[in-house]
This record gives C-alpha cells, sequence and structure tokens, in this order.
C-alpha cells in the first residue's frame, strides 16, 4: 500500500542549513559499511565470526569517516568546482 502524497508531502525534514551534516553523516555510514564489509571479506573470509569482525570494523571506520568527511568535503567541493564547468 503506498502512502498518498498528502501523508509524504506532510513528513516533517530538517532545514536547508543542517545539509553541510547530514550529507557526510549519511555518506560516512554508507562509504564505511561497503569498505569496511569488502576488507573484512578479504582478510578473514565468509567465516564464522564474520559478522562481529565486521561489526567493529565498521564502527571504527565510521569514527574516522565521519569527522574526516566535515573537514574534507569543503575541500573536494571546491576542487570539483575547479575542474568541473557550472552549468548554462
Amino acid at each position: 500500500m503506498r502512502a498518498s502524497p498528502d501523508k509524504v508531502s506532510k513528513l516533517r525534514k530538517l532545514p536547508p542549513a543542517y545539509n553541510a551534516v547530514v550529507m557526510p553523516f549519511v555518506l560516512s555510514i554508507l562509504m564505511s559499511c561497503i569498505v569496511s564489509t569488502v576488507s573484512t571479506a578479504i582478510n578473514i573470509g565468509w567465516t564464522n565470526g564474520f559478522v562481529e569482525t565486521w561489526a567493529y570494523a565498521w564502527g571504527a571506520s565510521w569514527l574516522v569517516a565521519f569527522p574526516s568527511l566535515l573537514i574534507v568535503l569543503p575541500i573536494v567541493r571546491r576542487i570539483v568546482a575547479a575542474i568541473v564547468d557550472r552549468p548554462a
């Protein structure tokens, strides 16, 4: 059953000012999840204890990824703006 457009539009959203924190937060969760899964699978394989080992690796890598993105993302945006032309 799909939600009606009226109900969807009534969901509360954060103000645009939160974009600078929410975007790196979500990106860091997804990227650290993917990278830690691949790294854990390469190092120990799909064995017993994979989930526990991966969960620890994910948590540790997220603790580094999120603050790193908060620092690096503005720099990356400036580099990309210098390389990519703005739309007409």
